[in-house]
C-alpha cells in the first residue's frame, strides 16, 4: 500500500478529482496549503502599493493506493494537473505500513 501525496494548483483540484474518480479512486484528502518552490512567489499591487506574496495557495490532496494502482494514478495526476508553467507541483510516494478503518476495524488492503 502507499500513500500519494500531491501538491498542485488550486483551480487543477476539480479536473483530478474527476479523473481519479473515473478509475475507481473513492475517497481521498484535501488540504488547502501555502508554499513556495523555484518560483519563489511573486510582486502583486493592491491599492497602489507594491508586495511581496512569498507563499503562494496550493492544494494537497493525499490518497491511499494499492501498490498495483501507483503508475496509473501518478500518471492521471501528472496529466491533470499539467500546465506547463512554474508551480505545476509535486507527487510524493510513501509506503504505508499499515491502515486501520475505524468504524468496521477492517485492515490494510481491505480498509481502503
Amino acid at each position: 500500500m502507499k500513500l500519494l501525496t500531491a501538491i498542485i494548483k488550486p483551480f487543477k483540484l476539480e479536473e483530478v478529482r474527476e479523473a481519479l474518480s473515473n478509475i475507481g479512486i473513492t475517497g481521498l484528502t484535501v488540504t488547502e496549503v501555502k508554499g513556495f518552490g523555484r518560483q519563489k512567489g511573486h510582486s502583486e499591487l493592491y491599492r497602489g502599493a507594491e508586495y511581496n506574496v512569498n507563499f503562494l495557495p496550493k492544494v494537497k490532496i493525499e490518497l491511499a493506493i494499492n501498490d498495483d494502482m501507483v503508475d496509473e494514478v501518478i500518471n492521471i495526476l501528472v496529466h491533470t494537473a499539467h500546465t506547463g508553467t512554474m508551480g505545476d507541483g509535486k507527487i510524493f510516494v510513501t509506503q504505508l505500513e499499515h491502515v486501520v478503518r475505524i468504524r468496521t476495524g477492517e485492515t490494510d488492503e481491505s480498509a481502503l
